[in-house]
């Protein structure tokens, strides 16, 4: 029997979807035979406690979940998410040199410095990769701080705005999709597939600031999905570490192309558990038992 330590925040139990998808983590532990608590920021001291650690709160290298990475692998305790994930997919301008040297299928990419965010450098830009770009600012989540841009006016106001949270902007060619693949991935084999279906005239998962439906996740049966979806999200998912992560992928002209990888993925109660109700148990016992436990896997 493993005792098992779930850190997460006020936040997150305010979340229907999240609250549940912690109650089946902790009915999946004890279905196993494990104990599985719930520990909050003004619990850590009770962290010694126990054999591993499952982080379910918002990921950053300055966030008290980074500190909970770093404890825990401190003292020999296997923990989820890796303070190595963590830093890597905070850091996007990190995560795609590394997806590009592994040979990742992925945008084309730049990364600018601020005395390279000007109209000339734009224009460049426009003419190599295409109208519109995507700019991003490497510390971003959520679709937050990620925009589109059609012309170097655009280019130059939105890139000096993110300027003012990083020292660089990543610039990608812009590929239209209907959807997002998302493949939930643990030490090298698949959790679980999903869609997430853009809601209409929208062209990322989370759009702030504007009213009307959500995107819409629609997941199919692991065993279901394209192999090669399913090659490309491991191998990006190896570029950064075994950790775990949510792999989102876009499918153009037959193939599929890394748009990031996320530490932390949402695994939120009906709907990246929809097709595989036992990712739960599945994280359990790799934390519990380690990566022997997720053998029968695809990957």
């Amino acid at each position: 029997m493993a005792r098992l330590a779930v850190f997460t925040e006020r936040y997150t139990i305010r979340s229907a979807v999240e609250l549940t998808a912690l109650t089946n983590f902790r009915m999946a532990a004890f279905e196993l035979g494990h104990d599985l608590d719930f520990v909050f920021k003004n619990e850590l001291k009770y962290l010694s406690q126990y054999d591993a650690v499952l982080i379910r709160a918002l990921t950053d290298p300055l966030n008290t979940a980074y500190v909970v990475a770093r404890w825990s692998e401190m003292m020999g305790k296997r923990v989820l998410d890796t303070s190595e994930s963590i830093r890597v997919c905070c850091d996007k301008v990190n995560m795609y040199r590394r997806l590009q040297r592994a040979g990742v299928p992925m945008p084309e990419t730049r990364f600018l410095d601020e005395g390279q965010v000007a109209a000339p450098v734009a224009q460049r830009l426009f003419e190599e990769l295409g109208t519109p770009l995507v700019l991003k600012a490497p510390n971003s989540s959520f679709s937050a701080y990620v925009d589109k841009v059609t012309n170097p006016e655009a280019f130059v106001q939105v890139g000096k705005r993110f300027l003012r949270r990083a020292d660089r902007i990543v610039v990608q060619q812009y590929l239209p999709s209907a959807f997002d693949w998302r493949v939930v991935t643990l030490h090298g084999k698949v959790l679980a597939v999903v869609e997430y279906r853009f809601a209409a005239d929208r062209w990322k998962v989370m759009q702030r600031g504007l009213e009307g439906e959500a995107a819409v996740t629609r997941a199919i049966a692991r065993d279901r999905a394209p192999a090669r979806l399913l090659e490309v999200a491991l191998k990006a998912s190896a570029a950064i570490d075994h950790s775990l992560h949510g792999v989102d992928l876009k499918e153009i002209d037959g193939d599929y192309v890394v748009i990031e990888v996320n530490d932390n993925p949402t695994i939120a109660a009906t709907e990246e558990d929809q097709a595989n109700p036992e990712i739960y148990a599945e994280i359990v016992a790799y934390l519990a038992e380690g990566p022997s436990a997720l053998a029968h896997l695809p990957g």
